[in-house]
């Protein structure tokens, strides 16, 4: 039971990591247009940044996310199911029924890693004791 909850713990720190690459984007976008200054903090941008890279380089070096992995060696370990490939390609195939060759992901995480290095361009991160624009 302990391996089957550490294996829940990993797929929630695994979505979390999805939703802070995919979701934080658009808000810097967003944030850019409305003044947040929150959307220009370094630290964050720079974690933004390093996170997608990661991803992209992975998939570059057609290596397997370490979280899926960890994720389904706990829950092998816990006597659930797993599944094979990256996390991913298993929940875009289980949400959208569509079984893609990880050239498509490559390609996709490359776009959205230059939309992300775009992003730097068009709402700059600001270094520590600089102003930004008003508080949101």
């Amino acid at each position: 039971m302990v391996f089957s909850l550490l294996a829940d713990a990993v797929l929630i720190l695994h979505a979390a990591f999805v939703a802070f690459v995919v979701l934080l984007l658009p808000g810097i976008l967003l944030g850019g247009l409305l003044g947040w200054r929150w959307v220009r903090l370094m630290w964050l941008r720079v974690g933004h940044l390093a996170a997608i890279c990661l991803v992209t380089v992975q998939a570059w070096a057609g290596a397997i996310c370490p979280l899926t992995t960890l994720e389904m060696w706990l829950a092998e370990r816990g006597q659930r199911a797993t599944y094979s490939g990256s996390f991913i390609q298993h929940w875009l195939q289980q949400l959208l029924y569509w079984d893609l060759p990880g050239w498509v992901f490559i390609v996709a995480y490359s776009g959205f890693a230059l939309l992300v290095i775009a992003a730097w361009y068009c709402v700059p991160p600001t270094r520590a004791g600089k102003r930004g624009g008003p508080v949101a």
